[in-house]
Formats: C-alpha cells, structure tokens, sequence
C-alpha cells in the first residue's frame, strides 16, 4: 500500500494523545517521545494533539451527536475522530486530507464507522468553536472561584494560541526590539510578538533575551532593589533567577532537578548572567545563612497555563491540587527559616486555583505571626492588587493583548 503524505505526523500525534488522556503525560513529555519524524511533522504532530485538547469536549459532542452508541473515551476510533475534527477547526486541513489520514490509522478496526462518522460531520459543516467549553469540573470550580465571566474568558483564550513573551536585559534595547518586530512591550524589559520559531529569532543566539510569559516575570519584579542576597526556590528553568541577575542580586538558585538545572546553567551561559546553581531538594537543603529575599515560585498543578498547555486541565485533578497545596506549605515554611528579620519573601504559583494561592497563604500567615503581606507595589499599571495586597491574574486581563498565564503572587515581610 503506498505511504499517504503526512500520515506519519498524524500517528505521532495519535501517540502523543493518548499518552496525555490515558497515562497523564504532559504534551512536552509525550513529544519528547516521538522518534523518527522531520522537525516539521514534528511539530505538526503536537500542535495537532494540541488542537484537539483545546477543544476536547466539543469534539466529544460531535462525535457523540453523530453515533448511535457512544464511543468509548479511550477508544482508538474516538481518538482519531478526535484529532481529525481538530485539524478541521484548529489548522484547516483540507477534508480529503483528513480522511486520507484519518482512516489508516484505524486499520485492523473500526475503519468504516470512522469512515461514517467523519464523512455525516464534514457534510454537516463543523463549526468554528471559538470559544469551546473547558472540562466540566473545571469549569464548575472556577466558576465557583471567580464567576462566569471568567470562564468564558477562559474559553476564548482556549482557542487561541498565545503570543511569544521575551524578557531582556535592557529596557531600551527592549522597545527598540518590539518596534523592529512588529512587537508590543506590555511591562519595563518586556516584548510581546505573535507566536514564532524561538531559534530563529533574532537576538536568541547572543543571549539578548529569553522566553517569559509577562506574567511569570511578575514574581520577580516585587524583590526589592537593594537586596543584595537573593534565595530563588524551585528556579529551573531559570527565567526568574536571570531576572533576578540581571538586576545586580546576587542569586542563589536551587532546584531538585538535575536535567531542568542544566538548562538553567545553559540560559545563563547564553545570556552572559551568572549565579551559583544548587542541586537540591528544598525540603531537606539547609540554608547556610539568611538572605534578604526570598523568591518561590512554587511546584503546583500549573492549570493557569492551560494556554500554552492545555493538557493541564485534564491533569490536575482534585487530588493534585491538594497535594500541590500542601507541598506549597511545606516550601513556605522551610524558606520561612532562611529569611533575614525585615526581609521579603515571595510567593508565586502558575495556578487558577484558589486551593493553591489564597489558602495556602492564609495558612501560613496563621502559622507564622511574624509575617505579613506586603502590597504588591511596583508592577505595571495593569496588574491588578486585591484589597489585602496580593496579585491574581485571571482569564480575561489583556485579552485584547494576548492574555496571561494564570498567576496568584504574594509578598510576605518578616517582622524586623
């Protein structure tokens, strides 16, 4: 049987699927499996994948609405249905394209009723789905968390695929990068460009900037100018110890991870930076002295970056956000030990979760009489301060802009 042209990209992603919904990977993980493809299948096979997680449900009531017996979730036939429709919306595939890959890949199966159901959708006419619904339990929580408002905000942002956040050293060499590119600069040191190949940018192999989302480059910003010792936690892969460098602390960066290290100490070779790399478990490293700031960006279920990962709203179920919440505890409390008297501490987790922002700080100023949040002063005009001083960034702020990832952060000062 001859080859059809793009069928290996097509079951790399079918792999890279399955091995999300039905063994929790993340898409990075699943991808860093696919062996054997060019770069451009490659790619094409994970923004396949990604297509068809960003809209999943409404795939599923397609798919639903054009059976008389439901497909089982873990089925090959729903899997393949699945990412056909999503190249259909998502990267408008031609339908003889679709088909053409689409029914190979149930070889040995179902191959007819895939055959009948794609061939009813594509007759029909699939809609557009620029807003499709996020899972049910998702939804439930955060409109609970934060209103509708906020979920539909999510469901536009699901759509879309989001900008190209850099951080640079140099604030002038930031704005005039943003006006040689077509950019925008939302925030001091920032560009924001429409999504492209980071490698071929220039700027990247001179170590000029790297790669930030606006909103995990807010952390950062809330250490103060004059501390001159400077704890980051939980660092790889490195863009808040860079900033960090950049703005003349001297960084202590410490993670478990001895990969995600490594590609911390490459960023800072690539942009000129230094600072002293340890590896290490936060929970059983010991300090050997205070420092004047602290910074934890905290491991959490990372749900508020479901735009550039959507696999993320499958993955964190009730049970990691828990975990999660108590892990983020446990860290506070440890860096709690190693902070000078009138020292800041820092708290930030990539989380839409209230469970794992605003609880777990609650616990710990309940704990710890001898911290108190800070107001969140500095940042950009757009950030939004809650009465009791904390940042959370939700779905909907800049929209027009790109959006954000979700973001809770928090500034605790120990008593002098």
């Amino acid at each position: 049987m001859p080859s059809v042209e793009g069928l290996g990209a097509r079951r790399a992603a079918l792999q890279a699927l399955d091995a999300v919904l039905r063994r929790g990977q993340t898409l990075d993980v699943a991808g860093s499996a696919i062996r054997n493809l060019s770069p451009p299948d490659h790619a094409l096979s994970i923004a396949i994948a990604g297509e068809a997680l960003r809209r999943l449900p409404n795939l599923d009531a397609l798919i639903d609405g054009a059976t008389r017996q439901r497909l089982p979730d873990d089925s090959k036939a729903r899997m393949v249905l699945r990412l056909a429709l999503a190249q259909k919306i998502g990267l408008g595939t031609p339908d003889h394209a679709l088909v053409a890959t689409a029914l190979p890949l149930v070889d040995g199966g179902p191959r007819r009723l895939v055959h009948g159901v794609l061939g009813t959708l594509l007759r029909r006419g699939i809609p557009a789905m620029d807003a499709p619904n996020l899972p049910a339990d998702v939804e439930e929580r955060w409109r609970a968390a934060w209103g509708d408002d906020v979920v539909q905000a999510a469901r536009r942002q699901i759509a879309k695929r989001p900008p190209l956040d850099l951080s640079f050293a140099d604030n002038s060499e930031a704005q005039a990068y943003a006006d040689a590119h077509e950019g925008i600069s939302l925030a001091p040191k920032h560009v924001r460009l429409k999504s492209s190949s980071v490698a071929e940018l220039a700027g990247f192999g001179e170590g000029r900037w790297w790669v930030q989302d606006l909103a995990a480059s807010l952390p950062s910003r809330l250490i103060p100018d004059d501390a001159k010792n400077v704890l980051d936690l939980c660092a790889a892969p490195g863009g808040k110890t860079m900033q960090l460098a950049v703005a003349g602390h001297g960084v202590v960066s410490v993670d478990a991870s001895k990969s995600r290290l490594a590609r911390l100490r490459e960023n800072l070779q690539r942009t000129h930076l230094d600072a002293r790399l340890v590896e290490a478990d936060a929970l059983k490293w010991k300090a050997d002295r205070q420092y004047d700031a602290i910074l934890l960006d905290a491991p959490c279920s990372a749900i508020g970056t479901f735009r550039r990962h959507p696999e993320v709203l499958y993955r964190a179920r009730p049970k990691i956000i828990a975990d999660g919440a108590n892990l983020q505890l446990e860290l506070l409390d440890r860096a709690a030990q190693w902070l000078q008297p009138a020292g800041r501490l820092v708290y930030s987790v990539c989380s839409l979760e209230p469970q794992e922002g605003e609880e777990v700080i609650a616990r710990f100023i309940s704990d710890h009489p001898d911290y108190r949040i800070e107001s969140a002063t500095g940042l950009p005009d757009f950030v939004p301060v809650s009465s009791e001083g904390w940042v959370r960034i939700l779905p909907g702020l800049l929209e027009s802009e790109g959006g954000l990832d979700g973001f809770f952060i928090a500034r605790l000062v120990r008593a002098g």
